[in-house]
């Protein structure tokens, strides 16, 4: 941490009451980028435990800033009162969960919804409030509040062990009232500095995004970061695309805007007018309404789940914020970089900064014209294509699951068509079979890679049965006789051999893969290429 940033730290041990007390004065607000309250009771009623018997329960992290952040209005179930924003807030970073049940249960008023606690002086233990609670069930809520804390313990009297009770209502006031929480107090950071310290410390598990932090800083009563990311979901949602993530709505506004997505560029955005932000808004919307109509009809994708990388998205939003319409020698130079950033990978784990760099060389090459001046990668060789394992969150996967799109095929087993829109709108991967068994390729000790791309073909899930874990030396042959004069037509939309060029009755599996294979290569070096199929 540098000097600067410890230099702003502030550190203190504050009663409960004293959080609660900040709490209900406004002080003390919850951002609107952190998650809601998730505890369960009985993560609850540890941490009053563990109050109770002094153990340290962690500390919170606050982010005190003159900047109105977006906040959520309630802590938990509670409505907290409306207060100025004048002066400096202190926001939660960190330990929302536990202020949370603090406040529940022992601030909150009587009767109020929420987590509501009792202490049973006869067990000596923590429990959910039930509905009516005996004279011995002190009740959480009260401790603060001297008449009622002195009416209850004179109500004790009247049982046969009353010492004993009030010794032990007057150990777990005298606990809860005297613990210390620690709080360190991050003063007057950025949003900058704020990111990396939250997610380095956060110990909820739950990753701050940019977008998060976006939402919150650029809010105010008249602009909303969430309703402007909303407004382009649902202008996709006819499309079948609504399910677009914040994160990429919002790089894809700082690639139009900056033409590049460092962290720095995103977070600059907040420093755009309402007015400015609103214009970008749409022209990011009309962008990724284009981009979205790019990818069904070159690509045959209908859902976010089945493009390669985020990135694409991204990097044809921008493009379209350029240019209105795309030329056939536009769309071919965008087929080019799709196939060969698909099969080769290109944006695993790639950084901002490459991502940035990748939308300077599509400006040249797709928008001015002009030749490459690097390569987007390459595409595999024969070899290492049949050894690539076909899995649902890869990315050459989901590549050669387009490709299987595109050659519109046909189900094994009948030769009716299958319908993309309907096998690819939802990720279903029940929609995609091995086409030499692997129940069969395990049994036989088959040589290869048994889930190879080479090995996959789109095929409804209704019609899997009649495959099933046939020894595919009998099942092929078989469907081919089935088929008739419509094997040739339906083996080659599936990307398989014909009947006439290979005997399917004797044709073992590594001589399989690398027919296959070679057939799909031949094609995706043509897409690679430029060219369409």
């Amino acid at each position: 941490m540098s000097v600067n940033i410890a230099s702003r730290l502030e550190t203190g041990t504050p009663f409960l009451q004293d959080l609660i007390a900040d709490i209900n004065s406004g002080q003390i607000k919850v951002p609107q980028f952190q998650r809601k309250f998730v505890w369960k009771e009985e993560q609850a009623l540890k941490l009053l435990d563990s109050i109770a018997n002094n153990y340290p329960i962690g500390s919170l992290l606050l982010w005190k800033t003159k900047n109105s952040l977006a906040v959520e209005r309630n802590i938990g179930a509670f409505k907290l009162p409306e207060t100025d924003d004048m002066s400096p807030t202190d926001y939660v970073l960190d330990g929302q969960q536990r202020l949370t049940v603090i406040y529940s249960a022992l601030g909150a008023i009587e009767g109020e919804g929420g987590f509501d606690a009792v202490y049973d002086l006869n067990e000596q233990c923590f429990m959910e409030a039930p509905e009516e609670f005996n004279q011995t069930q002190f009740p959480l809520r009260i401790i603060y509040n001297t008449t009622k804390l002195l009416n209850f313990r004179s109500g004790l009297v009247s049982y046969p062990n009353s010492d004993e009770l009030q010794e032990r209502l007057d150990g777990i006031i005298s606990v809860i009232t005297k613990y210390k929480i620690p709080v360190v107090t991050l003063k007057e950071l950025t949003v900058e500095e704020v990111c990396p310290i939250f997610e380095r410390i956060n110990s909820s598990g739950t990753r701050l995004s940019t977008y998060d932090l976006m939402v919150a800083a650029t809010w105010t009563e008249s602009f909303d970061l969430n309703d402007e990311a909303q407004k382009i979901a649902s202008a996709l949602k006819p499309k079948g695309f609504d399910d677009i993530d914040g994160n990429t709505v919002l790089k894809c506004l700082s690639a139009i805007k900056h033409k590049g997505i460092k962290k720095d560029q995103v977070l600059s955005l907040r420093n755009l007018s309402k007015e400015e932000m609103d214009a970008l808004v749409e022209i990011a919307k009309d962008a990724l309404l284009k981009t979205v109509d790019l990818l069904i009809t070159e690509f045959k994708i209908y859902s976010w789940d089945f493009l390669p990388y985020e990135a694409m998205a991204i990097v044809l939003s921008y493009v379209y914020s350029k240019r209105k319409t795309l030329s056939l020698e536009d769309v071919r130079r965008v087929r080019q970089w799709f196939w060969v950033s698909g099969f080769s990978e290109r944006y695993r784990g790639a950084s901002e900064s490459f991502v940035s760099q990748d939308l300077e060389a599509i400006d040249s090459y797709v928008i001015s014209g002009e030749e490459p001046q690097k390569s987007f990668g390459a595409i595999p060789s024969i070899e290492n294509f049949k050894k690539l394992s076909f899995r649902s969150n890869n990315s050459r996967s989901r590549a050669l699951i387009i490709l299987l799109a595109l050659k519109t095929p046909r189900n094994l087993t009948n030769g009716a068509l299958i319908d993309p829109e309907t096998a690819l709108s939802n990720y279903n991967k029940k929609q995609f079979h091995h086409i030499y068994p692997k129940a069969h390729l395990k049994r036989t000790s088959a040589p290869g890679e048994h889930n190879s791309l080479a090995n996959f073909c789109m095929l409804a899930a209704s019609e899997n049965n009649a495959i099933s874990d046939d020894h595919p030396n009998k099942y092929l042959p078989r469907l081919i006789g089935e088929l008739g004069t419509d094997a040739h037509v339906v083996f080659s939309s599936n990307y398989l051999p014909t009947p006439d060029s290979v005997d399917y009755s004797s044709l073992n599996y590594l001589d399989f893969i690398h027919a296959r294979a070679t057939l799909m290569l031949e094609d995706i070096n043509k897409l690679a290429n430029g060219d369409s199929v």
